[in-house]
């Protein structure tokens, strides 16, 4: 998301032409036959507004659609699903913001993890290492393989790296559609509030799927798309029934949803031990 903050909110087109609809209501003063008319009126914006406007009317295909870009998305559709606008490096004090340890609870969220010492982590969509940073000091005998795209991000991570003495934090330069992780190599892969901007989010997550050793885990945390109160783009929220629908897709077992966190689904998955590497 060039320039911008997933917060930085958009008008739902949407719910103002149901709010429109429902509000042709209130001419019940009218003659009987102008009422009606104008209630049947209703439900044909009510239910175009929920068809034609939403992600549901999109084609669940795993296969990539392309449509006309939503003023935060890219115009390519994943299964049902807008792929939303990546987030830039000019955007990164965002990530280390004061407020976000009391907004988003991230220490109860790496809590929720259940890390060993030597697990070996991967942190895909890493930024400025924010949650890597945290990490490395729980896996003293593995490390944390800090990967994203933009060498930019990479740079700040470096930098707070050597500000802070780290030494298991391992910078990976990603791909679009790759992560660029050795195969049968990583314990868990962590994914936060990065997963809905990945420009090709199969092939990057049949990527992790593969550095998986048998029996590895996948965490995604994701904003969640089911609550309306969570003030954040529509494209940058995901729900639990998208998220499971699209791990599904690259053979991942869903394991369990934590909704500790006070805006965020913490979603679990697995990597089946008899699923080669």
């Amino acid at each position: 998301m060039t320039g911008a903050h997933p917060r930085d909110r958009e008008p739902d087109n949407c719910w103002i032409a149901i709010r429109a609809a429902f509000g042709l209501r209130l001419g019940t003063s009218l003659r009987p036959a102008i009422a009606s008319l104008l209630r049947r009126l209703t439900w044909v914006v009510v239910l175009w507004s929920l068809t034609a406007c939403g992600p549901a009317a999109l084609q669940a295909s795993t296969d990539y659609q392309t449509v006309s870009p939503s003023p935060d998305g890219i115009g390519r559709v994943y299964l049902g699903r807008e792929i939303a606008q990546t987030m830039g490096h000019e955007g990164a004090g965002w990530l280390d913001r004061p407020s976000r340890a009391l907004q988003e609870r991230p220490q109860a969220a790496i809590e929720a993890l259940g890390l060993a010492p030597t697990d070996v982590v991967a942190d895909i969509g890493a930024g400025t290492g924010y949650f890597a940073r945290r990490i490395a000091p729980l896996v003293p005998q593995g490390r944390v393989l800090a990967v994203d795209i933009q060498p930019e991000m990479l740079a700040l991570l470096q930098t707070e790296l050597a500000a802070r003495g780290i030494e298991n934090v391992e910078p990976v330069l990603g791909e679009p559609d790759s992560p660029n992780l050795p195969p049968g190599s990583v314990d868990l892969a962590l994914l936060v509030d990065a997963y809905h901007e990945f420009a090709y989010p199969r092939e990057v997550m049949e990527g992790v799927v593969v550095a998986l050793k048998p029996g590895g885990r996948v965490v995604l945390a994701e904003y969640r798309a089911e609550n309306p109160l969570v003030m954040i783009k529509r494209l940058h929220k995901m729900s639990v029934a998208q998220v499971r629908r699209e791990m599904a897709a690259v053979g991942l077992d869903w394991v369990k949803t934590d909704d500790r966190l006070p805006e965020q689904h913490l979603l679990f998955f697995q990597k089946s031990a008899e699923q080669p590497v």
